[in-house]
C-alpha cells in the first residue's frame, strides 16, 4: 500500500469568468521513505499539487489517500456536529500528525532563538513526538536534531544572527521535530547560493536515509531533481511522467 495516492485530482479557480485549471486529473502514488520531486516550470501548477498534498489547500475532485484512507472523505464522515468541528479542525489535526514543511522563505519566528523555532510545533498541540515521548526524551530529540543540522553553537542565536543556509537548517529541523512521517518542501533551495543549496540538499538526504523520512519537493531545482529517486514533472496542470 503507497504512503500516498492521488486519484484524478482537480484543482480548478475562477478568474472572472473563466476557469483555470491548475492540476487537471492527476494521478501517482509515493511509497514509504522516497525521496521525491514534483518538477516543473513556473506556474505549471507543482505548488498548487504540494499544498493539494499537505492539506492545506482543498481539490475540485479526485481523492488523496494517506496509508490507505481517503482524507478528504473520511475527515467529512468524522466530522461529529453536535461538538461542532469542523473540516479545518480534522485536517488541522491531520497534518499536524503527518505533515512537517520546509518553506523557501524559512519563515522562521523573528524573537525566537534556534532552540525555541525548533521546538515551537510541540506546542501548538499533540503531535506523534509528544503522545509518544517524555518531556525528557522530547528535550533529548530537540538537541539530537540540532546537532543533526550542525547548529549546536547557533542554538541560543535569533533567526536575525543566522545565514541563509543556517535558516534553513533550523527550518528542517523544525519540520521534523513532530516526528512526521512525510516531510513537504516548497523550492527549498530558491533563496540559498549554490553551495549552501548543496549542503541542505546532502542534509536533507541523509535524513531521508538515516530516519526513513518521505520527502516530497516542489521545484524547478535540476539538482534536487537528479538527487530523487522519484520525479513527477508536470506542465500546465497536467502529469506528464510520474
Amino acid at each position: 500500500m503507497a504512503l500516498i495516492e492521488l486519484n484524478n485530482i482537480c484543482k480548478n479557480y475562477q478568474m472572472d469568468k473563466v476557469i483555470v485549471k491548475a492540476v487537471n486529473n492527476a494521478s501517482f502514488k509515493i511509497e514509504k521513505g522516497e525521496f521525491a520531486a514534483i518538477s516543473g516550470p513556473s506556474g505549471s501548477g507543482k505548488s498548487t499539487l504540494l499544498n493539494m498534498i499537505g492539506l492545506v489547500d482543498l481539490p475540485t475532485s479526485g481523492s488523496l489517500l494517506l496509508n490507505g484512507i481517503d482524507i478528504y472523505k473520511e475527515s467529512k464522515l468524522s466530522i461529529d456536529t453536535k461538538l461542532n468541528i469542523s473540516l479545518d479542525n480534522k485536517l488541522t489535526e491531520l497534518r499536524r500528525e503527518n505533515l512537517g514543511f520546509i518553506f523557501q522563505t524559512f519563515n522562521l519566528i523573528p524573537v525566537l532563538n534556534v532552540k525555541e523555532n525548533i521546538e515551537l510545533p510541540l506546542t501548538l498541540g499533540q503531535t506523534i513526538a509528544t503522545k509518544t515521548m517524555s518531556k525528557k526524551e522530547l528535550s533529548e530529540w530537540v538537541d539530537f536534531l540540532i546537532e543533526t543540522v550542525g547548529l549546536v553553537s547557533w542554538k541560543d542565536h535569533k533567526p536575525s544572527e543566522l545565514s541563509g543556509g543556517q535558516r534553513q537548517r533550523v527550518a528542517i529541523a523544525r519540520a521534523l521535530v513532530t516526528k512526521a512521517p512525510i516531510i513537504l518542501a516548497d523550492e527549498p533551495t530558491a533563496n540559498l547560493d549554490s553551495k549552501n543549496g548543496d549542503q541542505i540538499l546532502a542534509l536533507m538526504k541523509k535524513i531521508n536515509k538515516e530516519l526513513e523520512t518521505t520527502f516530497i519537493f516542489s521545484t524547478h531545482d535540476s539538482k534536487i531533481v537528479e538527487m530523487s529517486d522519484h520525479v513527477i514533472k508536470i506542465s500546465d496542470g497536467t502529469i506528464l511522467s510520474a
